[in-house]
């Protein structure tokens, strides 16, 4: 019995790193995607979208009246995210005008890595298409607030500092920047998936492979989300600064 128990097991290794493709035509080229990566994704969003509507509901009430329980847990999350994520801004203005974004990052990273918990369910941040997508977008809206607060002429000028001929140092290191923003988090949420993976074949699923998973799905899933947004928060500075 065991012994057919740990053959299964090891059949996770054989397929560790598998994905399920999609390929869809569409005028005449081939489009290829992770079908589980972007059903997990849709459940991530739908989930985060049904918890704002709840939350929404338990808003409506008198201002006079006292604060509910949802009134009461929601400001202390907006709390929470405002003293981590938004006072690390480099101005007010910033800080108020970017604030939305980065905290919808934070939380949609925060349950994609936590959803990976749930037995049958697989993280989207453990695929690089995903990860990549969202330091893309950091990216880009970096360079974008860049040129609105820089101005074209300074933000161009800005690669030629402090020599001229460090043009195309600085314009790799802003290339990188997306790459390493992607690979961090994506190498850090497989890691934990081929580490349980592992320890489950070789204990069963007993005791240590779901602590494991929970430990690295919520207490290290969390940390990982954290340093994204922080991240992103770093990007956008830094691309802002006078």
């Amino acid at each position: 019995m065991m012994g057919a128990i740990f053959e299964q097991l090891g059949g996770l290794l054989e397929h560790l790193g598998e994905k399920r493709i999609a390929i869809v035509e569409l005028f005449g080229a081939e489009i290829r995607f992770d079908s589980t990566a972007i059903i997990m994704s849709w459940i991530v969003i739908a989930l985060l979208v049904a918890l704002a509507l709840w939350l929404r509901r338990g808003l409506r009430q008198p201002v006079e009246d006292k604060p509910n329980r949802i009134q009461a847990a929601l400001d202390s999350l907006m709390d929470l995210l405002k003293s981590q994520l938004a006072d690390n801004f480099a101005s007010e203005r910033l800080a108020t005008m970017m604030f939305p974004f980065v905290s919808t990052l934070f939380l949609y990273v925060l349950l994609s890595n936590w959803i990976g918990v749930v037995p049958y369910l697989s993280s989207p941040t453990q695929d690089l298409n995903v990860t990549f997508g969202l330091a893309l977008l950091v990216f880009v809206l970096s360079q974008v607030l860049a040129v609105r607060f820089k101005g074209v002429r300074r933000y161009l000028r800005g690669f030629l500092e402090p020599y001229a001929f460090m043009l195309p140092i600085n314009v790799v290191g802003e290339i990188a920047k997306p790459l390493s923003h992607a690979f961090r988090l994506f190498g850090n949420i497989l890691a934990g998936t081929i580490l349980v993976t592992v320890v489950m074949v070789k204990f069963a699923p007993i005791i240590v492979p779901p602590a494991l998973n929970i430990f690295f799905g919520l207490f290290f899933g969390g940390i990982q989300a954290f340093v994204f947004a922080i991240l992103a928060v770093a990007y956008i500075n830094v691309a802002v600064e006078e």
